[in-house]
């Protein structure tokens, strides 16, 4: 298996592995054991969040790997009930606490919450800790095109990350467009559609000709378009083989065969739904 994981830069200039480990929905009793079998698998880079409730379990894992601290990536993301400045500083310090750290390497505000008008302030926040040096790298999660346009606006350092849902049915083509337009990298969360795709035919019938699996093939996909992609499972199997994603190239066609799978199918929920 190899398990040369290549970087992105990012536009502040920092080097952000192409592959993580996201543990949403990880309840955080089981966290700390599947982290471990991430990083045993040659991951570095782990994505988490304040709601998700398992950056205890995170820590945890980190803690007791050996690994150094610059070997890392650490994510984590500030959710909607800490919008608004000084909330935003204080829920920052609470996931440095829980994990367990001294610095974030990336830090999201996970939600834009139109209907609060607060993200800006919470931007403004997330400026201060990176002038601070507590942050490598700040972003966003969820962002339509116009709440990127408001923040950029209204600030002075473009996000460096969105992470969006996106996968095969669900590409986000105005969204990864206006990311484009400003630098930003995108981000897919849910890069596999939660398992929805992987019964899909043209899916099973690329991977068959590349002896791969189906989520292979939905990740090689994502990266060989340029995308950050944090999968995530329980399973020591799945995880090692969602890594191993590099010994082999999807020709032009058959990514274009994927692109053509879009359907703009959500399996999660609108952001604006988390308005307030």
């Amino acid at each position: 298996m190899t398990t040369a994981i290549p970087t992105i830069t990012l536009n502040n200039g920092v080097e952000m592995p192409q592959v993580g480990f996201g543990v949403f929905q990880v309840p955080n009793e089981e966290t700390t054991a599947a982290v471990a079998e991430a990083l045993k698998a040659g991951y570095r880079s782990i994505d988490t969040a304040a709601i998700y409730g398992n950056e205890e379990g995170v820590g945890k894992a980190l803690a007791e790997s050996g690994i150094a601290r610059d070997e890392l990536f650490i994510t984590s993301k500030l959710w909607i009930a800490d919008l608004g400045y000084e909330e935003t500083l204080k829920a920052f310090d609470e996931s440095l606490q829980r994990l367990g750290l001294d610095y974030l390497d990336l830090y999201l505000i996970h939600w834009p919450a139109p209907a609060k008008e607060l993200y800006v302030d919470s931007w403004k926040a997330l400026e201060k800790l990176y002038a601070e040096k507590k942050i490598r790298a700040i972003g966003v999660s969820n962002f339509q095109p116009a709440h990127l346009e408001k923040l950029i606006e209204a600030s002075s350092i473009v996000p460096a990350i969105n992470q969006v849902e996106l996968h095969p049915a669900l590409q986000n083509r105005e969204v990864i467009a206006a990311n484009t337009k400003h630098g930003i990298v995108t981000e897919a969360w849910s890069p596999l559609a939660q398992g929805a795709m992987l019964t899909d035919e043209t899916i099973l019938a690329i991977a068959e000709a590349h002896k791969a699996t189906a989520a292979q093939v939905i990740l090689r996909w994502h990266l060989q378009e340029g995308r950050v992609i944090i999968p995530k499972s329980v399973t020591p199997s799945r995880i090692a083989a969602n890594l191993d994603l590099f010994g082999f190239e999807l020709t032009s066609d058959e990514l274009a065969s994927i692109d053509a799978l879009d359907r703009d199918g959500r399996t999660g929920p609108h952001p604006d739904q988390f308005n307030g």
